[in-house]
């Protein structure tokens, strides 16, 4: 979930562009030049082969080549125009919340919210567990919540902060991090993918959480068995250290529990359905005051002004420093000004994927995903690669769950299928992979917020990468594949 209102209501009655003057293969000439730029970009030019933003260049470049085939197949530069401009209308909400983030970020530091949750988490939480237990913390909270992007920006945070502090591999906790709050996310009843898969599909909510529980619960269980082993088998090198972060942090800031009324305030009002900007919000605001009230003497090491501290740790790099090197690292934050590049990232991601489907090229390639499923199997494996491409293309996973539902779910029925087997494939595909993309909405979203990029957390993420496999399996062995009739094959 995007916590994203405006793209929820409107979503469900986008109109898919189809254009009968483009072939499959000009369809897929930008997708090409796009990835082979893309992977020159990361395998041979370490991520800088136009400067520090070469993916959003990318981008743009392969909107550029879009655009030319759109106008070589008779499609109007205003209709191109219009489909961008949708796009960009569609992350407005989500853009705004990444700001909220990072101005989040910064006063949850100087406020010594951030410091207190590494405090006390680095006492309970103890290395053997801390994987497994990460990935049921945000399980739970995003299942209250209903939202992934919630999670991280809260709960996940904090348990990147404390794995670090313990010498764990970034990396494996925001992979740990992120397995758990798309598994809360697909089985929350308040997410919104989870309400839109089935209105795409044609079955209701309930039955829809039901029947994806056949292959989601598996999966997440395989995830909590393999952070168990690698929690097992890892050795941090914080652990000799803990007394002395402890005292550092303590020495620094003034830890009290009071502290916690912050992040629990932010999750309560999400709980109460508040609007994702009014509860983000609410959570700058109550951490500015507290760091008024619990953190002067660090407000006053970081400025003459307490109020000019606390401006510049919502919109500009902001830094505490201790007498612990690992400490310096981990609290430092780069307020609004730090969200720029993902926020530019995914604005350049719209642009492509908006005059990719102005000129009809994302109809093109799913149709073509279409005619070549003629077994159920076919069937299946079609719909998860179309919701993977998607998410690649289009760079959003409303997208991804949208046109593959509208595209298949006529084939679904020919093939006397029920429509929670697309519901259902359309999550274990669609909204779980969007966070792998690393230009993604999601993607960029969760590698921002985490400060853990999509490259380092992918092999991690194994609830994941692994939910479309598991969907693939069952559809091949036709485990719980439910006929029109409502028998289980």
């Amino acid at each position: 979930m995007q916590d994203d209102d405006l793209s929820k209501i409107d979503i469900e009655d986008q109109k898919i562009i189809d254009n009968k003057e483009l072939n499959i293969f000009e369809a897929l000439v930008p997708v090409v030049i796009l990835m082979g730029l893309l992977a020159y970009n990361i395998f041979f030019a370490d991520g800088e082969m136009l400067g520090e933003y070469s993916n959003q260049y990318i981008l743009l470049i392969g909107g550029l080549v879009a655009f030319v085939g759109g106008t070589l197949n008779k499609v109007t530069p205003l209709i191109m125009i219009r489909e961008v401009w949708e796009n960009l209308k569609s992350v407005f909400i989500p853009i705004m919340i990444l700001f909220l983030v990072g101005a989040l970020a910064g006063t949850w530091l100087i406020s010594g919210v951030i410091p207190a949750m590494v405090y006390y988490g680095l006492q309970v939480l103890s290395p053997e567990i801390f994987l497994p237990a990460s990935v049921i913390i945000a399980a739970v909270i995003s299942i209250a919540t209903g939202s992934s992007w919630t999670t991280s920006a809260t709960v996940g945070i904090a348990l990147v902060g404390i794995g670090t502090a313990l010498g764990i591999n970034p990396g494996m906790i925001a992979g740990a991090v992120i397995s758990g709050a798309y598994f809360g996310d697909k089985m929350s009843p308040l997410s919104d993918t989870t309400n839109l898969a089935p209105a795409m599909a044609g079955t209701d909510l309930f039955t829809h959480i039901k029947y994806m529980a056949y292959t989601t619960v598996p999966t997440i269980i395989i995830a909590l068995i393999v952070f168990g082993i690698i929690s097992a088998s890892i050795e941090p090198t914080g652990n000799a250290d803990i007394s002395n972060l402890l005292a550092s942090i303590d020495k620094t800031f003034n830890i009290t529990p009071w502290l916690f009324l912050v992040p629990a305030a932010v999750i309560v009002l999400i709980l109460l359905k508040t609007k994702p900007l009014a509860a983000l919000a609410s959570g700058v605001i109550l951490a500015a005051i507290f760091a008024f009230i619990f953190q002067p003497e660090v407000l006053k090491d970081i400025s003459d002004s307490s109020f000019s501290a606390i401006l510049n740790s919502i919109l500009t790099d902001t830094a505490v420093a201790t007498d612990n090197e690992k400490l310096n690292d981990l609290f430092s934050s780069g307020g609004m000004k730090g969200m720029l590049w993902t926020i530019f990232l995914i604005i350049c991601a719209m642009v492509f994927g908006g005059i990719m489907d102005g000129i009809g090229a994302l109809a093109r390639i799913t149709k073509a995903l279409l005619s070549v499923a003629t077994t159920v199997f076919g069937l299946f494996a079609s719909t998860v690669i179309s919701c993977l491409g998607l998410n690649a293309i289009a760079s959003d996973q409303y997208l991804a769950i949208v046109i593959p539902g509208k595209m298949f779910k006529k084939a679904f029925e020919d093939k006397g299928l029920a429509p929670e087997n697309l519901s259902r494939t359309l999550e274990d595909s669609g909204t779980v992979t969007s966070v792998l993309i690393p230009w993604n909405t999601c993607g960029a979203y969760q590698s921002g917020v985490l400060g853990v990029g999509v490259g380092e957390y992918f092999v991690y993420a194994v609830f994941n990468w692994l939910s479309p496999f598991t969907t693939l399996l069952f559809a091949a062995f036709r485990i719980k594949i439910r006929q029109l009739s409502g028998k289980l094959a």
